[in-house]
Formats: structure tokens, C-alpha cells, sequence
């Protein structure tokens, strides 16, 4: 049977074209959906005249964007066998559909290879693009990339990334496309502080709620590569894949590499709606942790006690808890090995006798009397030279020859590609959740990778996978286990370790004004309930900065709601704005976990405001927050939008922590309670009331 010459898979408003006319899979169009186009002559309109000083023939660069056919930009495949099969041309040798899922096969006899693409279009319009590589020849192929690539429209003229640093996670950078390449690499061997999780392109000032834009993510931990190509011709292409290592995958006969897939998500309304599918996307699997249970309110107690673990403050700290509502106890750091500080002890997986005579049970068993769950701290990748485990195997770390990597926060790396170090690792873990009730581990990552090797060779690809194999092995001997994934806070957040993981610390930084930056722009493609959004203490440790409660509990709100701070030193009215906020939250944290988040555009950098509206568009919550001093005696209004406009709703501010500092004399009448139709929310909106910097009022609209 003849392979088709074209193939349309349509989801959710979405469209994926994909010519196979010339023997090499050309992905037409990727964007809204173009109704019932004849792909013939979609390939007409789209295929290029030909300008002087340019080959004879136009050329239309298929998926692997080969020389051999004539393309002069970066190929998406890169590697050779000595210094044979560098250039390749691929011809199509299968194609294969299942509903809405394509795979091409591809081989050139002429050099050994043979490649694969499959297209899988799902419910949620995102299109998720999974390509591998085989040798097929007798000598070993070292292979140097595979990436995706997919194509631009012209009118694409902005790329949309996000720029980082420890505590200063996820910061937004917004350029003009031109000619050239733009690439975001990371090699740190996770995906980094500095990671974007998504690249976004946008048509010319497109914002939050307006405008075209597409977004690829790569489902990786490892290290990786984004990528904006703008052609001399004009011609654009924006492409995600895992950055390799010289020599990290040699191919011996017969073998693949398969390359992390990546997800490729359009949106026809802003940058919220590449928030809306993914977060639909990620919502619709079973595992989802808010299609298991309802996120519990944590309490994390480093910022508590340290490294000065003692059951008496332990008990004190649960008590309060207790009283607040917290449904979650985590101990931090320190209770192993000899980790009295962090110069010790990591890699050795067993209860301190010296801290915990009696072992973690009378600690379980305090806590579960009072109906909190018990989670416990790991950082099971990293070993300190002063602990048993590296005097016995110090060639157990990540390493090249017989140079020692310079070390960071005094540990190195543990090289879980070696079977001993992962069993050691996997067992020592699984020991201690087998003698105590943990329903939850904080599994931290505090080193880079520095000089990643595995008996020479580049091992952070291998590492990678070791990690997702250990969180799976760990799940599957535990049912019911919840890992959150934290790297020195935000430095392991990606698309790839959300399908091994249920948590991730957003950052080490719980100061409440930064926090409403890291947390904005991680949820670009991070659902709230996956994001661990804590109040921190009444100075940040980070910053030195001081917020009042109510700025901190409004902050922490929209996220896995929790506290980390020493809540025995609270006053009388600060246990009061607690549990009063930690009531709202659990009253309201179903619809802070569903509904589609907003994000409204404004007309200066002072303000934020963003929700959560539910998908009927029943109800929704907005926080107005006050970043710095207003630039006008009378600030602009608070437009809502994102609701029904035929609806009426009634509209309130809700105060589950007290009240803001405000700067006025009189408040605006709406506070005391208002009823607006969705169309006047959203066009007229709110005066606000003029509030101090840093501070944060919450808005509550419920249909009538």
C-alpha cells in the first residue's frame, strides 16, 4: 500500500499538516486549525519562488533539515562514524497512523541510518514530537544532536524566554528576532536556575490575554538546548533537544537513541492560552496529584530549626501546627549520618543515633496522632567526602580520570549510572521509608554537574535517566509516595521531571515580592498545585526583606500552599491571620488547582493582578499586589477577565489574613461588596484602593 502524500491530525482547535510529497515528512503548518485546506494546494502556496544566487530548484527543509537536500542552516542531526556519514539524506521507508498519531521512518542506506519522527496531536491541541536515531551499520556512530525543529509563520517577530539565578528563578527576556541563531543552552547536567522550561515566539505585541504564540518544551532534566534560527531568505524555525556531550551517546550496531520529546503548544489567545493547554494537558493524567487527593498544607521546618533537630521543638512546632491546620510535617535536613552541618554526612542514609536514639519512629508516631503526615528530606545524587559512603567508594562520583571536580556546598556527585552507587542509593532510601510511615520526600539537588563522567565517557544523559528510573522504582515500592523535586530550590523545575515527580520547590527564596515574579512566570507552563508557594518568616532569609503577613499568606496562596517558618514564635495574631488563611485555602484550593489561570496585562511594572477562574466560569480568585510605589496619586482600575460576559456576578474582597497597609483616606465604595455583569468586569473593572508597596488585597467574583 502506498504511503499517503500528506497527513492532517486536528485537536482542540489546533492543526498539524505534514507533507510527505517529497520523500522527506515537511511539517506544512502548525498552528489554529485551517478547517478542510487541500493540503496539495497548501504545499503550492507555501513552496518558494527562486532568487537569483540560490540553488536551481527551491527547497523546502523537512524535518531533519539535511544538507544533502540543499539547507544551509542547522541540520537537525549531527554526528559521523570517524570522519565518514557527517551528511546524510533521508528518505521516507514507512509511515505509519493511529488516529491522531503519525510516525515517519526514514533511512539513508549511503550512511547506516535510519530516523524516526512521531507526531502525536492529543486532546489538549499540543503537539508532541518524539524523534530517534539507529545505527544500522557495523561501526560505531557518535552522535552530537538531534534536535526538533519546527517551523515559524513570517509574521513571528518576538521570542518570549525565561533567565534565572538561585533565588532569583525564571525571569522573563523578550528580543526582536533577526538573522542569526539565538540559542539557550544549559550544561549544568539538570535543567538549571537558569532554565526556560518553555521558549515561547510571538507575533508583534502579543501579551498575556492577545495575539498568536507557539512554545516548545523539551520533557528533559538533563542538559539542553533551545534554539531560534531567523534564515537570510527570511525564514524562521525555532527548535528543543538535549544537549549532548562529545562522545556521551556513541551508537554500536543496531542501537537507538531515542531524543526527549518535546512539546510543542499554540496558542491563538496570548500566553495564557499556552498556560491553559499545558496545564490541561498535565491535569488530564492519572497521577496528577490533584486527581489523587487534595494538596495537603505543608509545613517544611528547615527555616525552623536547621540542622538543631530535637523532638521537644519538633513537638512544639506540630502542636502550632496542628492548631493552624497544616496537614503536612517535613523535616529537613540533619537527621542522618554525621550531618550535624553541611560538611558531612551526605551519602549515608541512616538515622543518627547521636540525634535520633529511638530512630524517626517517636517523631512519625507524635506526628500522627495529631493527624499530620510525616515527610523527610533527601539528597540521595550527592555524597560529602567526609561520609562512610565515599571513604568506601570514592570512585562512586561523577568524575574524569583521576581528577577530583571542585566541590560545591562541600559534596560531589554521586554517579548513579554506576549499579552499586544507584543500589546503594535505592535501598538506603527505601530502608527508611520502610521503617517509618512517610507518605513524602523533599529530594534536594544542590551541586552542578561539573566534569560528568562515567569511566570517561560523558555520562549526564545516563544520569538522567538513573534518576527517573530511582523516583519510579522508589513510587512503585510505595504506593502512594509524593517526591518533590528540589535543585537549591527552582533548579531542577522542567517538563520532564513533572511525569517522575509530584512537587517542585519553586525557590529557596520565600520572600513574598520576589516570590510574585518566580512564581508568575514559573506557571507559565507549571500548574499552580505542583508549585510549593510557602510563607516564609516575617524577614526573608534570602533578601532581609520584611513583609506583613497578609502580603506573604496572598503571595503563598497561589501555589501548593505551606509554611516554613518557626511558628512557635508567632504572636496571638499571627496564628489567628494562619488559620485563617490556611481555612481559605483548603475551602478554596480546588479552584486555585482546576481553573484557568489569568493574567492581566498592565499598563506599567507596579502591579500585578492574576487569577484563577474556574473552567464554567462560575467563580474566580484574584490577587492585586502592589510591587512598588504607584507612578499616579489614583492607580488604574483592576479589570477582570476571563469570565462570562453575559453573567452576573457578585464580587467581594476576602481578607484570610488581615488586612493590607493602604495609603488613603477613604476606601472605594465597591469593597463592601459589588454586583457587575463579566463583560463590565473585564472592560470597566475595579478602582482599587491605593496600597502601600508590597502589599496584596484578594478579589472573589461567584456568578448570581
Amino acid at each position: 500500500m502506498a504511503n499517503p502524500t500528506s497527513v492532517t491530525l486536528k485537536a482542540d482547535g489546533v492543526s498539524a499538516i505534514i507533507d510527505l510529497s517529497t520523500n522527506t515528512p515537511v511539517l506544512l503548518h502548525w498552528g489554529q486549525d485551517l478547517g478542510d485546506a487541500n493540503e496539495g494546494d497548501l504545499l503550492k502556496v507555501v513552496r518558494e519562488g527562486v532568487a537569483h544566487a540560490e540553488l536551481d530548484d527551491a527547497q523546502i527543509p523537512g524535518m531533519w533539515r539535511e544538507n544533502a537536500r540543499g539547507f544551509i542552516g542547522r541540520p537537525a542531526v549531527q554526528g559521523h562514524r570517524g570522519t565518514q556519514d557527517w551528511s546524510q539524506r533521508f528518505d521516507i521507508t514507512r509511515v505509519e497512523q493511529a488516529g491522531n498519531q503519525l510516525t515517519v521512518t526514514s533511512s539513508d542506506a549511503g550512511a547506516g541510518l535510519t530516523v524516526a519522527v512521531t507526531f502525536e496531536l492529543n486532546a489538549q491541541g499540543i503537539l508532541l514530537i518524539t524523534q530517534s536515531i539507529t545505527n544500522d551499520g557495523k561501526a560505531p556512530y557518535s552522535l552530537g544532536e538531534l534536535t526538533t525543529w519546527l517551523p515559524l509563520p513570517d509574521y513571528v517577530s518576538e521570542t518570549l524566554d525565561y533567565t534565572g539565578r538561585w533565588v532569583k528563578e525564571r525571569q522573563p527576556q523578550r528580543r526582536e528576532i533577526q538573522v542569526g541563531t539565538w540559542a539557550r543552552e544549559v550544561r549544568e547536567g539538570r535543567s538549571s536556575h537558569d532554565y526556560t522550561i518553555v521558549q515561547l515566539a510571538l507575533t508583534q505585541g502579543a501579551n498575556y490575554q492577545q495575539g498568536e504564540a507557539w512554545a516548545l518544551g523539551l520533557l528533559w532534566s538533563g542538559n539542553t538546548r533551545h534554539i531560534v534560527e531567523r534564515m537570510p531568505t527570511g525564514r524562521t524555525s525555532f527548535g528543543a533537544g538535549e544537549l549532548l556531550l562529545p562522545g556521551e551517546i556513541e551508537l554500536g550496531a543496531g542501537e537507538t537513541y531515542t531524543a526527549p520529546t518535546v512539546a510543542s503548544i499554540y496558542s491563538g489567545e496570548g500566553i495564557d492560552g499556552i498556560s491553559d493547554r499545558t496545564y490541561r494537558w498535565l491535569r488530564s493524567r492519572p497521577e496528577h496529584p490533584t486527581n489523587v487527593r487534595p494538596r495537603p498544607l505543608t509545613l517544611n521546618v528547615w527555616e525552623a530549626v536547621y540542622f538543631n533537630h530535637n523532638l521537644e521543638k519538633l513537638t512544639q512546632l506540630a502542636d502550632v501546627a496542628k492548631e493552624v491546620g497544616v496537614e503536612r510535617f517535613v523535616l529537613d535536613d540533619g537527621w542522618f549520618g554525621a550531618r550535624r552541618d553541611d560538611w558531612a554526612g551526605l551519602g549515608d542514609w541512616v538515622v543518627a543515633p547521636e540525634v535520633w536514639p529511638n530512630g524517626l519512629q517517636p517523631l512519625g508516631k507524635m506526628l500522627k496522632e495529631r493527624g499530620i503526615e510525616f515527610g523527610l528530606w533527601f539528597e540521595g545524587e550527592m555524597v560529602n567526602p567526609n561520609s562512610d559512603l565515599y571513604r568506601a567508594h570514592p570512585e562512586w562520583i561523577l568524575h574524569i580520570g583521576d581528577r577530583v571536580p571542585p566541590e560545591g556546598r562541600h559534596q560531589h556527585v554521586l554517579d548513579l549510572t554506576h549499579e552499586g552507587a544507584y543500589q546503594h542509593v535505592l535501598n538506603q532510601v527505601d530502608a527508611v521509608l520502610n521503617d517509618n510511615e512517610i507518605s513524602y520526600i523533599k529530594w534536594d539537588h544542590n551541586k552542578v554537574l561539573i566534569e560528568p563522567g562515567h569511566l570517561g565517557q560523558a555520562a549526564v544523559h545516563n544520569q538522567t535517566e538513573a534518576i527517573y528510573r530511582l523516583f519510579d522504582e522508589l513510587k512503585k515500592r510505595h504506593p502512594g509516595l509524593e517526591i518533590e523535586s528540589c535543585s537549591s530550590g527552582g533548579g531542577r523545575v522542567d517538563l520532564g521531571m513533572v511525569h517522575h515527580a509530584d512537587r517542585f520547590w519553586t525557590s529557596d527564596c520565600n520572600d513574598a515580592l520576589e516570590r510574585q515574579y518566580i512564581q508568575r512566570y514559573t506557571q507559565i507552563a507549571i500548574p499552580p498545585e505542583l508549585l510549593g508557594s510557602h510563607i516564609g518568616p516575617r524577614t526573608a532569609h534570602t533578601t532581609y526583606r520584611t513583609h506583613d503577613i497578609s502580603f506573604r499568606a496572598i503571595t503563598a496562596l497561589f501555589g501548593h500552599a505551606g509554611i516554613e517558618w518557626d511558628i512557635t514564635e508567632c504572636t496571638p495574631e499571627e496564628l489567628k491571620a494562619l488559620k485563617g488563611w490556611a481555612d481559605y485555602y483548603k475551602t478554596n484550593r480546588s479552584l486555585l488547582h482546576s481553573g484557568r489561570m489569568i493574567r492581566v496585562e498592565q499598563p506599567n511594572d507596579t502591579v500585578f493582578v492574576h487569577g484563577v477562574v474556574a473552567q464554567d466560569k462560575s467563580r474566580a480568585i484574584f490577587a492585586y499586589a502592589t510591587l512598588r510605589a504607584q507612578q499616579g496619586s489614583q492607580p488604574g482600575s483592576i479589570t477582570l477577565p476571563g469570565l462570562d460576559p453575559k453573567a452576573s456576578y457578585r464580587v467581594n474582597v476576602a481578607r484570610p489574613a488581615g488586612d493590607p497597609k493602604v495609603i488613603l483616606r477613604a476606601l472605594p465604595h465597591w469593597l463592601d461588596g459589588v454586583q457587575l455583569t463579566g463583560a463590565a468586569l473585564a472592560k470597566v473593572g475595579l478602582r482599587p484602593p491605593i496600597l502601600a508597596p508590597e502589599n496584596a488585597i484578594l478579589i472573589e467574583v461567584e456568578r448570581i
